[in-house]
């Protein structure tokens, strides 16, 4: 399950891709609309900031916008970047492999199943990006 984090991550940044603005826009306009608290966005902007998503500029006209284009910000980065993993168990993980404890891989059926489902779900957050999620209309 995606954390509150990783969600409230995703909305600003559809928000961001949306609006499609040249010039920074501000946490408070963006906790306003998207209705996230707005300290705990301050922190999210500023990890994403800290690992190079998004850029800010301070003063007057300041706020954040993108360092780099929404169409290549892949949701699988998103996820990895705020909540770690993507797989549901640990030895199944790419980037954040972990033996499971009591458990011979080789033998394992759950093993098995968790690698397709890894698979399947990074056969779509590895291709889905920002600006993809950012087009999709409400039903």
């Amino acid at each position: 399950m995606l954390s509150m984090k990783t969600q409230y991550a995703l909305q600003a940044l559809m928000y961001m891709a949306q609006e499609k603005r040249d010039t920074p826009v501000l946490i408070a306009e963006i906790a306003v609309k998207k209705n996230i608290p707005l300290k705990f966005l301050e922190n999210i902007l500023l990890q994403l900031k800290n690992s190079g998503i998004l850029a800010s500029k301070k003063g007057k006209g300041g706020g954040y916008l993108f360092a780099h284009p929404p169409e290549s910000i892949r949701l699988a980065t998103i996820m990895r970047l705020i909540d770690g993993p993507i797989a549901l168990l640990p030895c199944v993980s790419l980037n954040f492999y972990a033996k499971c404890k009591n458990c011979d891989e080789n033998f394992c059926g759950l093993n098995k199943v968790m690698i397709d489902v890894r698979d399947a779900s990074l056969a779509i957050l590895e291709t889905q990006t920002v600006a993809d999620i950012a087009k999709q209309k409400p039903d």
